[in-house]
């Protein structure tokens, strides 16, 4: 895969100190998408994700909070039981052969209501 080449990355986070908690939060609302209580959806390339994983590097505390970068498969496969599995207005696009691309599409106003949720 090369660098310039944007994926989607499920950002997933356990965070003991509240303080911190919320500065990772408030920043990760800043780019990316929530998708469930500690998890966020990113569309970003190598570099995008590094600066992204340095910022909150420096936010966390290593011995105690978890932080967790996965990268989504291209054909991507979702199961889900409950509630919805996206938020309002987030979709996984489609090949033509109707495969799950592993990427997210959001208008605009859609991802700007689920940051502020």
């Amino acid at each position: 895969m090369a660098l310039n080449d944007i994926r989607t990355w499920l950002i997933a986070y356990d965070i003991t100190s509240p303080k911190r908690l919320a500065r990772v939060h408030r920043y990760l609302k800043t780019v990316a998408v929530p998708v469930q209580y500690s998890v966020f959806a990113a569309e970003e390339n190598e570099p995008g994700i590094r600066r992204i994983r340095d910022v909150i590097a420096q936010e966390i505390n290593p011995k105690t909070d978890d932080v967790r970068f996965y990268p989504m498969p291209n054909n991507l496969e979702i199961y889900h039981y409950g509630r919805r599995t996206l938020p309002e207005g987030l979709q996984i696009l489609s090949d033509k052969q109707n495969r799950n691309s592993g990427r997210l599409a959001c208008n605009n106003e859609d991802q700007e209501a689920a940051r502020n949720e």
